[in-house]
């Protein structure tokens, strides 16, 4: 029997038409489950209409600006989906996509809005019984499934994140000379700018949980820690401060922030507070290494500002290490043009010893960006009377460097 191979032309066909076979597989079945999980995602959308909105409107239960405030754009993301689903179960996607995409200022109202809803439908259900009552029984229905309204509130949010997979996958298996190409091309786009939208908002809202985190921590001290705008907490943990003569290091706590670092001692009443010291603005501020990076020997931070001298000990190597790289980073971004971080790598002084109150679970506990155990409704109270601090009151307007979020304000020390 003799053997008689595909020409050459003919083998060249095959594997190009089996490639497009499977890609046009994988584009449909991308399309499959977009098309039902947009269905399943509307009849959602649609429980939240019904038995949320629009019989809220009618009872009155709530105030209509309440009203407004949780469910923000949820009607007009409603509409707008039912027309993409018409289109997606006719198999138009690149339509679909193209009409819905001007359509998408609604998805960016309701995102910059989901944190505020999310707090204020938990302050109504602890303050109004009526509706406690009234989400209750809602929630208990069988269509809900067992789903709680908070869950059904993030669908918007999960959902831009499903669109960009599934047309990511389809986009990546569409000819480029296929018109829905460049349809798809852009809403993906467009999809990635929401989602960096998305992150931003939840990087500011993680934010502003830590600083009021922290100003419960120094309640009833002379800070107000959430006063300034644009201020960023980077992390805290306890350092040894060692006197410029005589007497021993006293243990403190330290916060750092974007744009100062405080100085806090723990109150006597009750070790799970703090007392103000000092507060530091980073902007006069230099940072130089005495020494440290030595194996199992901890290290020497000496800080300079305009009106005074701090020097920092840490006997935890890695702990030192994470000051140094947080302090060095957050001047450094506030003053980018300085030569602001010194170091002296070859001094070896021998081991550290311990300072009074740098050893036990508590001088080294390090709390470095904590989870956070705030109630999302609990309000926060802060003194208004300044730090006592030889630093100065002000700094000048600057913006905190950051490659997603860049804000600026004015750095008031308080």
């Amino acid at each position: 029997m003799s053997f008689s191979p595909c020409p050459p032309d003919a083998f060249a066909g095959k594997v190009i038409q089996e490639q497009r076979d499977r890609w046009e597989r994988k584009r449909s079945q991308a399309g499959r489950e977009l098309v039902l999980s947009e269905q399943r995602y509307c009849q959602q959308l649609d429980l939240v209409i019904t038995y949320f909105v629009e019989i809220l409107e009618a009872k009155g239960t709530l105030k209509q600006d309440i009203r407004e405030r949780i469910f923000s754009s949820i009607k007009a993301i409603h509409s707008v989906n039912q027309s993409l689903l018409v289109h997606l179960e006719s198999g138009h996607f690149g339509r679909g996509f193209e009409q819905f995409f001007p359509q998408l200022h609604h998805y960016s109202v309701y995102v910059d809005n989901i944190h505020d809803a999310l707090k204020l439908l938990w302050v109504q259900r602890k303050r109004s019984k009526a509706f406690r009552r009234f989400k209750e029984l809602q929630e208990a229905r069988p269509e809900f499934r067992d789903h709680k309204l908070e869950d059904l509130l993030q669908l918007p949010i999960e959902r831009i994140h499903r669109y960009k997979v599934l047309l990511q996958e389809m986009t990546a298996n569409t000819s480029p000379d296929n018109p829905e190409f460049q349809q798809l091309s852009r809403m993906v786009a467009a999809l990635d700018d929401m989602q960096q939208r998305i992150w931003s908002n939840s990087r500011r809202h993680q934010n502003h949980l830590q600083l009021r985190r922290v100003q419960k921590l120094l309640k009833g001290s002379q800070s107000q820690v959430l006063a300034v705008t644009g201020r960023w907490y980077i992390r805290e943990g306890w350092l040894n401060v060692v006197p410029a003569k005589g007497s021993n290091a006293k243990a403190r706590m330290f916060f750092l922030f974007s744009d100062m670092l405080l100085q806090a001692k723990p109150r006597a009443t009750n070790g799970q507070k703090f007392a103000g010291e000092h507060a530091y603005p980073l902007r006069e501020c230099t940072v130089e290494r005495v020494f440290g990076n030595t194996q199992g020997k901890g290290g020497l931070l000496s800080l300079t500002f305009a009106k005074a001298k701090l020097l920092l000990m840490s006997s935890d190597p890695g702990d030192f290490s994470d000051w140094y790289t947080s302090l060095s980073s957050a001047v450094r971004k506030l003053r980018p043009e300085s030569t602001l971080v010194l170091g002296r790598e070859n001094r070896d002084p021998g081991p550290l010893g311990s300072a009074p109150g740098g050893s036990g679970d508590d001088a080294n506990r390090k709390r470095n960006m904590v989870q956070v155990n705030n109630d999302p409704g609990e309000a926060t109270h802060g003194a208004t009377s300044q730090w006592e601090s030889s630093a100065p009151k002000r700094i000048k307007e600057d913006a905190w460097d950051d490659s997603s979020d860049a804000s600026t304000s004015t750095c008031v020390l308080l």
